[in-house]
């Protein structure tokens, strides 16, 4: 007879759970961003610049869809009262947490707040928590603009992913964070190298060398893609990651921690029961006696 006792994995528990209606939503916003962002390498010859004119009406067309989200979500499971309340809590801790890089060299701690919270709470929380604080975070900062339902998209993303990196009931220690901090770092470049195609048409022919060029073949505007990126953004995109590997490493068995323990206490998935909390009185019926 063996004296260790065996752990069995605990189901982590889920702020909302993924029904029909809501994956399509996300699979739908999903697609619509995945043309929106990509559309300056797949663009017909004669294009020009059209973006600059389009981009109050992707504004406009992403809102609402990104939107469409949350209240598919709300619809197919129901966002109960304590997950918006978590929810809340965690969208403003990341839309403090970002301006305190003041825009230094793409320092945003915001986003292993985001990872974490992402793989705690599951892909349909993450990818609204995402959302929701960057559009906090830009109330708070004033970076409201075209560009915003862009972020929004992005980082909704990237805290989605991590809710649906592998094992969530088994994988716990060392190696989780290390995995959550490998995601981050990834997560961090990816998300800067997104933001780059919806500003890139932007700069015409200022730059010959890295400019989007309209109707040019896929693999030349590639090339000029690249050059664009390492030229401009991956001195903000690698500070970016080694704060979110940092910020994983150091802080994130206490935030798993707390994180996993408050959405315990918050029992999600508990079904909700009622009972007479008044006992019989002498001579009465039991309350399921028949009468």
């Amino acid at each position: 007879m063996s004296t260790s006792r065996e752990k069995t994995p605990t189901p982590q528990a889920r702020a909302v759970r993924l029904g029909p209606r809501a994956v399509v939503a996300l699979l739908l916003v999903s697609a619509v961003g995945v043309a929106a962002f990509a559309w300056p390498l797949l663009a017909a010859p004669g294009a020009g610049l059209a973006h600059s004119q389009d981009a109050p009406w992707l504004f406009a067309a992403l809102l609402p869809l990104l939107l469409a989200v949350a209240v598919a979500t709300v619809a197919d499971t129901g966002l109960e009262a304590k997950a918006v309340a978590m929810l809340g809590v965690l969208a403003a801790a990341g839309a403090a947490l970002r301006p305190l890089g003041a825009g230094t060299a793409g320092i945003e701690p915001m986003f292993f707040l985001m990872v974490l919270s992402g793989r705690v709470l599951g892909p349909g929380f993450g990818f609204v928590l995402g959302s929701v604080a960057m559009f906090a975070s830009a109330l708070l900062t004033g970076g409201v603009g075209p560009w915003l339902p862009f972020q929004m998209l992005a980082m909704g993303w990237v805290s989605m992913g991590a809710g649906l990196l592998p094992a969530p009931d088994r994988l716990r220690g060392r190696r989780e964070v290390l995995m959550l901090a490998a995601y981050g770092a990834l997560a961090s470049v990816a998300y800067g190298t997104v933001m780059n195609l919806q500003g890139w048409p932007y700069i015409g022919s200022l730059v010959s060398g890295v400019s989007y060029v309209p109707g040019a073949p896929v693999a030349d505007n590639l090339a000029r893609f690249v050059a664009y990126c390492l030229a401009t953004s991956l001195g903000w995109d690698l500070p970016r990651a080694a704060v979110t590997v940092a910020g994983t490493v150091v802080l994130g068995p206490a935030v798993l921690k707390a994180l996993r323990r408050a959405t315990r206490r918050a029992a999600f998935a508990a079904p909700v029961t009622f009972s007479d909390p008044r006992p019989p009185t002498a001579g009465s019926p039991a309350p399921d006696a028949p009468r």
